[in-house]
């Protein structure tokens, strides 16, 4: 596959964005770096768990640093060892009163971020920019907003939840039936988008929107209204790849069509493209997210024919693994192919 992307084919120079967050971007990045694209990568600020938690709640007007720091680490072409110091994570302890202080359970790298943050005068861009150069990264990661922001769900019993972790965790912590989440909201929902997003999004040839959890990684970031405004109104084809499996709690029962749904309406436009799987899954994989409520999402073709004008249907999840996860040579396949 590498043979297709050489210099100077019509790939070379290709101005292509990513949005979203999480594992699912992490891997895409890891692969799509490989080739002569000219990369960014738009991640989400909306982290509220974790190291990045604890710097947020120690440093005043702290923005998440988690997601940021994995989509660095996935563009990386320094040594694994650069790429092994910014994702090490200390090991959590406990004092007497069962509390945890100093470094223990900090990732090394928001640390590192932190510190470059400082030594910046508090710039958060400058700092992904030094970080960028100790990496040597194959592209640039960008905040979607430089603004202190919370995302959330309103369910259909009128419950409210607030904050990335909780609505994350919610099918974890809770089993059977679950009231549904009809809207995501973004506290405050005038968060202006970061200069440099709109100015990579404006300049894209491909948008690329996941893969990644749809209501903690992908709308958060379509809920800066700058964002999904320049989104809407760009001339790049708009590429949405499609979870592999529904999650307890957020995507419940949700088909391929669904999902698609819910990006157009927080867009406000439509995608141009949707890249979906039709792979079988292994039994023990099925056993595994069977028992935490989740199942392979369904493909509904006539109903997608109808909400995207070009929709792709492949075999895109790993087949030996023991997790559900898209294989990133295949997606990245699929998604140039087209052209």
């Amino acid at each position: 596959m590498q043979g297709q992307y050489r210099s100077g084919d019509r790939f070379a120079g290709r101005r292509v964005v990513t949005i979203g967050g999480g594992s699912g971007t992490f891997s895409l990045l890891s692969h799509l770096k490989k080739y002569p694209f000219n990369l960014t990568a738009i991640v989400t600020m909306s982290d509220s768990g974790g190291s990045s938690r604890r710097l947020m709640d120690e440093f005043r007007r702290q923005l998440p640093l988690g997601d940021l720091r994995m989509s660095l680490v996935a563009l990386a072409r320094n040594g694994a060892l650069w790429r092994e110091v910014f994702m090490h994570r200390f090991e959590p302890t406990r004092d007497q009163n069962g509390t945890s202080g100093g470094v223990s359970g900090h990732s090394l790298g928001n640390l590192i971020l932190k510190g470059l943050q400082d030594i910046n005068n508090d710039d958060l861009l400058l700092a992904i920019q030094d970080a960028q150069e100790l990496l040597n990264t194959a592209g640039n990661v960008v905040p979607v907003t430089l603004t202190q922001t919370t995302i959330c769900a309103d369910l259909e019993d009128s419950t409210v939840i607030c904050g990335e972790t909780d609505i994350d965790t919610r099918g974890k912590k809770q089993s059977g039936s679950l009231s549904p989440i009809v809207r995501l909201r973004l506290q405050p929902e005038d968060a202006p988008a970061c200069a440099q997003a709109m100015r990579a999004i404006r300049r894209a040839d491909t948008i690329i929107i996941g893969p990644g959890d749809l209501y903690t990684s992908l709308l958060p970031n379509l809920l800066v209204r700058d964002i999904a405004r320049a989104v809407h109104e760009s001339d790049a084809e708009k590429v949405y790849i499609c979870n592999l499996m529904t999650k307890h709690g957020e995507t419940d029962g949700y088909k391929a069509s669904d999902f698609v749904s819910e990006i157009h309406r927080y867009l406000g436009g439509r995608l141009d493209r949707v890249i979906v799987n039709q792979g079988p899954f292994l039994p023990e994989v099925l056993k595994t997210y069977a028992q935490e409520q989740s199942e392979p999402v369904i493909v509904d073709r006539g109903r997608l024919a109808k909400l995207v004008p070009n929709v792709v249907i492949e075999h895109l999840n790993l087949e030996d693994d023991t997790l559900a996860r898209h294989d990133p040579e295949r997606l990245v396949r699929v998604i140039f192919q087209q052209e």
